[in-house]
């Protein structure tokens, strides 16, 4: 799922696009991506973008009018621009927004249909669409400390709420905690603070500069140069240790147990009940099994 910094990445390429160009059509290639029916979509053509937001891990498109085209990416949805005069290609999109300046498509990869868009009026139905997630990166520390203390969550689990930080999820968290050498569990308040920041920031810059000024393609999860992030049974870059996993329903943690568990491997819930008195506990035992 893009975090905040692809969506912020995505931002900055839109804002160079279509902010100030008019939106001329919008059409649907899978109706049930959209999931409002009052403004309905015709009531946006002709009017111009004022500006761009993002909501959590929601991109707003602000048009004339104070209404709001309001996109989730979820898992698999991903953005495309072509200039005007140039062809569409790739995945067949489920959406098209025609500006007088180029088109953006939406697709998305499998055959879950979750992503969607959200046509609002008005700012409070806009705020109402915000999960209320801190946003870290002008945050201070004590900010930080209250709402991670707000309720009773481990660390991964915290980060990841919507309700609590704003733009984090799967991929971004598991390298944020390999940052501070913090355990998806347990940890320090202040270190996990340094940590996302400079994790976010990194990877934003990072982004940014892969862009160079043209629109993002190929935004994944899964980037070789993550420290932990997908990388289940490959190497720490920091101390070589094989990289484990805790899976979870559809989601999954991926950790170092030498940098962030004092050498402990945390049990998989699915995976050490079945394997038992052979599931290893430590990284001796774990580097005894290879």
């Amino acid at each position: 799922m893009p975090e905040l910094p692809d969506l912020t990445v995505y931002l900055e390429a839109l804002q160079q696009r279509i902010v100030g160009a008019r939106l001329e059509s919008i059409t649907l290639h899978n109706p049930f991506l959209l999931r409002t029916a009052v403004p309905p979509l015709a009531s946006t053509y002709g009017r111009h973008v004022r500006e761009l937001r993002r909501i959590g891990k929601r991109i707003a498109i602000g048009l004339e009018g104070d209404l709001w085209l309001v996109l989730h990416l979820m898992i698999a949805g991903r953005l495309h621009w072509f200039d005007s005069g140039s062809k569409t290609r790739g995945r067949a999109p489920l959406a098209r927004f025609q500006f007088d300046r180029g088109t953006l498509t939406l697709t998305e990869a499998g055959t879950r249909r979750r992503a969607s868009l959200h046509l609002l009026q008005g700012r409070d139905a806009l705020a109402a669409a915000d999960p209320g997630g801190l946003e870290v990166l002008p945050a201070t520390l004590e900010d930080f400390a209250q709402r991670l203390t707000v309720e009773n969550h481990t660390l991964k689990r915290a980060l990841t709420d919507p309700h609590l930080f704003s733009g984090i999820g799967n991929a971004y968290s598991d390298e944020i905690l390999h940052h501070a050498r913090l355990s998806p569990l347990a940890g320090q308040i202040a270190r996990l603070f340094d940590a996302t920041r400079a994790v976010l920031t990194e990877w934003t810059v990072r982004l940014r500069q892969e862009a160079d000024g043209k629109f993002p393609e190929g935004v994944t999860a899964f980037r070789p140069e993550m420290a932990v992030h997908g990388r289940f049974k490959l190497p720490c870059p920091v101390c070589g240790t094989q990289v484990m996993r805790i899976r979870y329903a559809e989601n999954e943690t991926n950790y170092c147990p030498r940098c962030q568990t004092e050498d402990r491997v945390l049990a998989d819930r699915a995976l050490s009940r079945l394997l038992k008195d052979d599931w290893p506990r430590t990284v001796e035992e774990l580097e005894r099994q290879r």
